[in-house]
């Protein structure tokens, strides 16, 4: 991978519609027929949890070809009290270019801005086999619990990254997804008409019907 053709930078307005479509690409049929990611992004920039100067493209050859943006939330602390985090995504790489190193990139560049910004750690759902090596670790090492979900299920999915080493020492309580995050199906539906025309399939490992 040569470096020297990449840029990342803050996403403009300019950008939306194109970011957008990379996103629908990445996600489409991955975790369920279609995708909603696309929807979620364009609307989570409008929240007042979303983190602007956290809204990043990243450009090879002046083509958009990845994307990550965050949002603030909490953990409701065992103690009383809420702990202000961030949580991370949609991040997506365009599929013709994934695994090769990009996603990393933009990761690290991402979690290095945020930290210059004071946020003192970032908690989401992902696969640690790849975001291990950014140097996350499973939520529940940290003490901090997925809200909704048993206590006996699996939260393997739930990572964690300190941006400031020992900002969450002696916390423990339960991580809060924003709401944004939350979409109507029809919603989704209706907004995808805007998009060129895509097949939806119920492929194995989809978690979502």
């Amino acid at each position: 991978m040569n470096s020297n053709d990449i840029l990342i930078r803050p996403e403009a307005e300019k950008d939306y519609r194109e970011t957008e479509n990379l996103v629908r690409e990445s996600f489409w049929n991955v975790y369920r027929p279609g995708c909603s990611e696309h929807y979620v992004l364009h609307t989570l920039r409008n929240n007042p949890d979303f983190v602007k100067e956290l809204d990043f493209v990243m450009e090879k050859g002046g083509r958009i070809i990845g994307q990550n943006m965050f949002m603030k939330t909490v953990i409701n602390s065992d103690k009383g009290g809420d702990i202000p985090v961030l949580t991370m995504g949609p991040i997506c790489i365009a599929p013709e270019l994934k695994r090769k190193g990009y996603g990393k990139m933009l990761l690290d560049y991402s979690l290095e801005k945020a930290a210059a910004l004071g946020y003192g750690a970032v908690l989401f759902e992902g696969n640690i086999d790849f975001y291990g090596k950014s140097g996350f670790d499973y939520a529940s090492k940290f003490g901090i619990r997925y809200h909704d979900l048993p206590e006996d299920a699996d939260s393997s999915f739930f990572l964690c990254k300190e941006l400031k080493p020992g900002y969450l020492d002696g916390v423990t309580g339960v991580y809060q997804t924003p709401q944004g995050y939350y979409v109507d199906d029809s919603d989704v539906e209706e907004f995808d008409k805007k998009f060129p025309p895509k097949e939806k399939l119920k492929l194995p490992g989809q978690i979502f019907g």
